[in-house]
């Protein structure tokens, strides 16, 4: 369809005054009016970050082999039903997880037209819980959470971005020219928020930190500033934009996680780009597909319905540089997806 644009409106409605005909002038000005909402582009309307068709999204099962530290990582990868190169939203999980958690965003996503990549971490996926007597997992979990793990799950992160350069270029595999590896975007849950966190921008203060330039955007879900050291020294210098969210109720007895930890990363953030959603009554689950053990607050359904609005916004926004997305997630919009006592705020 035609773009009829309102700088073209003008360049002819001024060329016909020119013309000094009062009838030439009006007739001529009614059919550009006409024209105009006629052949107004489809991005003129609302903006939808839910809308999605019902097209059967594509599923593959990968293992990424880093040969270097003799490591094997499942992956579990949403294609969408185009096959041009789409962009690329990693997705690691938290304590205990696994790659099929989340699978309402990575199906969301995939249908929105971007390929969803989610990491298993061996060493702090299920495996930790699994096999083990139940009055001993509490024990094992709060190991695994440890600083082992943390460092092999951020070594984790290049290593499928490493594979899946590998993979995209590669004539004889399926994901062939199926990413556009140009726009990466990187999120997380929890322990997959701690690892999101340290590959998008945050600090250290020994070592030059974990960052990896080829993410453009990062959403932390249930994130924490340190237990030690100063936030604004961790955050103050990241780069990218970055979308925090969590929940009044989000707690975990792993890590002590409490709600001032969760808080106090999103003052700690320079401005520019930067946006947090406090889903009201959230717990620790809200993110995920199912509740854990103990929690008191029946799952609320808007919860992933924001959710995946406002993530999908800051995708659209941040990875396609889709102007009617960013003015939707910096305006007042974003609100008809939340409720009342749910806090949105940007800088």
């Amino acid at each position: 369809m035609l773009a009829f644009s309102s700088e073209t409106f003008a360049l002819v409605a001024g060329c016909l005054l020119e013309r000094r005909c009062p009838i030439i002038v009006g007739v001529a000005m009614k059919t550009l009016l006409v024209f105009a909402c006629l052949v107004a582009p489809a991005a003129a309307a609302d903006y939808d970050p839910l809308l999605v068709d019902d097209a059967k999204i594509e599923k593959v099962e990968l293992t990424v082999k880093d040969a270097k530290r003799s490591r094997e990582l499942p992956i579990l990868i949403y294609l969408p039903k185009d096959k041009k190169p789409a962009a690329v939203v990693l997705c690691s999980h938290g304590l205990g997880g696994t790659r099929k958690v989340c699978a309402y965003l990575g199906e969301h996503w995939a249908k929105r037209g971007y390929v969803g990549v989610f990491l298993q971490h061996p060493g702090s996926d299920d495996s930790v819980w699994k096999d083990t007597p139940i009055a001993q997992r509490m024990a094992a979990m709060k190991k695994a959470a440890g600083f082992d793990n943390f460092m092999l799950r951020v070594a984790d992160v290049p290593a499928v971005l490493d594979q899946l350069e590998q993979w995209n270029g590669s004539k004889d595999h399926a994901l062939s020219g199926r990413m556009d590896l140009k726009h990466i975007g990187m999120s997380g849950h929890s322990f997959g928020a701690n690892t999101t966190q340290a590959v998008s921008g945050q600090s250290y203060p020994i070592g030059k930190g974990f960052t990896d330039l080829r993410i453009k955007a990062a959403a932390m879900m249930s994130p924490a500033v340190p237990a030690r050291g100063d936030a604004a020294k961790s955050f103050g210098n990241v780069k990218i934009p970055w979308l925090l969210l969590t929940g009044t109720h989000d707690t975990s007895p792993i890590g002590e996680a409490d709600m001032k930890a969760r808080l106090a990363v999103y003052p700690a953030l320079p401005t520019g780009d930067k946006f947090e959603l406090v889903l009201d009554k959230a717990e620790h689950s809200a993110f995920t597909e199912v509740p854990l053990p103990g929690e008191k607050e029946k799952r609320n359904p808007n919860h992933h319905k924001a959710i995946l609005a406002v993530t999908t916004a800051f995708w659209d926004a941040y990875l396609r540089d889709d102007a009617a997305a960013k003015s939707w997630i910096a305006g007042d919009k974003v609100r008809g997806v939340l409720e009342k006592a749910d806090r949105w705020q940007t800088k």
